[in-house]
């Protein structure tokens, strides 16, 4: 029975899970969990890596005692990344991808080089949040930084490069940077020297399911992990979601990886770069086994997840069950958000704006903590057809099925709102998808599951799942045809 260790770092938490193979089946035990979020210093917003670190080291210690752990690797989220000098280990804390730096590199990049070539060198859509605009900061801003640093990694690269002392950017995480050239597979360095972006910073690329070296010596004494091999899993935490998605051979489904952010695409055998692709904003990413994952990055349940913490500082309502308890006591498809709106994507003021957008549009104000959460879950779900839609026509599939893995498909209301939305039948499960993508990615790197087939095998046979029957309802028509005229900035 093998063992491994699965780092899986997300912007609200972070957690180490030991899975296990037992006769074709995966079983997974949390062994540790600890807070993560945006701090604050100098009125910028960064990442406290540093105590990130730590406490992995807390949950590989656990990990490992009392088993014999084959080898442990991380994902994260995308996009953010450290600068590194030697064997230091940062030369400034990580911004975070909130921070609006960005706003003013947006508009310079696009400035130096159209959006249109921007897509054609990458195939990857434009958001400002990407790492090719968060680099274009650093040349105006912080020169030195980039010129004195020899390492660029991003934070999944950067927690592997820590346990084994090798660093590598592995392709799922740069895939989705903006700074990758998905058709070539390799840096989009032209790009990148257009816009004055150093690239002597950048690692070697390595495809997931490689074995990167062996745990450090010293963090092996620490932790217990002898002869621990570490490993290049799917490093972006979609990527190794998107590993876990049960769905059966075919091309009729869809898959939707729900957290803060919602991830909706694709498997593809080759990137699909086209205008039509570029205008709807679609992205190519590098998914496991040469595929390549067609998506769009979707405001998730980010805007929910901020009206809470509001009530939670004031001493209110912050329990997810019992929020969404509230909500569906609540009148369904009374009022309506446009998710995607620029204001909903910055912190802070979460209710507030929410009632701002209802009362601008001449729609009932929510008021109570139920109001508002099905208002955001039900907006949520009609950004969800919109989308499924556009996916259809880009790529001339019929989608069917929309499978759901992540935190959020433990939500019943938003599951069987998807499904009244979108018209398709939704099929939630497993929450822990982006772990057993990970570990599951590891177990192949060590040859003991032979590929995709076997590992969407694994888990379907691991779990149970929800089905979400498509409810065909007047309401939801016309609900839709209010969503798609409502105004987003």
């Amino acid at each position: 029975m093998p063992h491994y260790l699965a780092i899986d770092l997300g912007a609200e938490s972070g957690r180490v899970i030991r899975g296990t193979l037992r006769q074709g089946k995966l079983e997974m035990k949390e062994v540790h969990r600890f807070p993560n979020g945006a701090i604050v210093a100098n009125v910028t917003l960064r990442w406290d890596i540093i105590r990130i670190f730590r406490e992995i080291r807390i949950g590989l210690a656990k990990g490992a005692k009392g088993y014999k752990i084959k080898s442990i690797a991380c994902d994260s989220w995308g996009v953010d990344y450290v600068l590194t000098k030697g064997n230091g280990p940062l030369l400034s804390l990580p911004y975070t991808y909130r921070d609006e730096r960005t706003a003013r590199s947006f508009k310079l990049a696009h400035q130096k080089v159209p959006p249109p070539a921007i897509f054609a060198a990458t195939g990857i859509g434009s958001m400002s949040i990407n790492t090719l605009y968060q680099l274009l900061d650093d040349v105006e801003n912080r020169p030195e930084l980039l010129q004195f640093a020899d390492k660029f990694l991003l934070i999944g690269d950067y927690i592997t490069w820590l346990l084994s002392g090798q660093a590598r950017a592995e392709e799922t995480l740069i895939s989705g940077s903006q700074c990758w050239d998905t058709k070539k597979r390799d840096w989009a360095k032209p790009l990148l020297k257009k816009l004055k972006i150093p690239t002597h910073l950048l690692p070697k690329p390595i495809a997931p399911g490689t074995k990167v070296g062996k745990v450090l010596p010293y963090l092996a004494k620490e932790t217990g992990l002898k002869n621990t091999t570490v490993v290049a899993t799917c490093a972006h935490d979609t990527a190794s979601a998107v590993v876990a998605v049960p769905a059966l051979p075919g091309k009729d489904w869809a898959y939707l990886s729900s957290g803060t952010w919602s991830l909706l695409g694709v498997e593809l055998p080759k990137p699909l770069i086209n205008p039509s692709v570029l205008k709807a904003n679609f992205t190519n990413e590098v998914g496991f086994a040469g595929t390549t994952r067609f998506l769009k990055c979707l405001v998730g349940l980010w805007i929910l997840q901020e009206c809470r913490r509001e009530w939670a500082a004031k001493g209110e309502v912050s329990d997810y069950s019992k929020i969404t308890k509230l909500a569906q006591s609540a009148p369904s498809l009374r009022s309506l958000i446009r998710p995607d709106d620029a204001r909903f994507a910055k912190m802070g003021d979460m209710v507030n704006k929410v009632q701002s957008y209802c009362r601008e549009t001449k729609q009932p104000v929510p008021k109570t903590h139920g109001e508002i959460a099905r208002c955001i879950i039900e907006s949520l779900a009609l950004l969800y057809r919109v989308e499924i839609d556009g996916l259809e026509k880009l790529t001339q599939r019929k989608i069917k099925t929309l499978h759901v893995v992540g935190g959020g498909c433990r939500n019943a209301l938003l599951n069987q709102a998807t499904a009244s939305a979108t018209g398709r039948n939704v099929v939630a499960g497993p929450v822990e998808a982006t772990a057993a993508g990970n570990i599951l990615v590891q177990a192949f790197a060590l040859k003991d599951v032979k590929g995709p087939t076997e590992i969407r095998q694994i888990v379907r046979n691991s779990n149970t799942f929800e089905n979400y029957a498509q409810q065909p309802n007047a309401q939801w028509v016309k609900a839709l045809q209010v969503f798609q005229k409502l105004p987003r900035s």
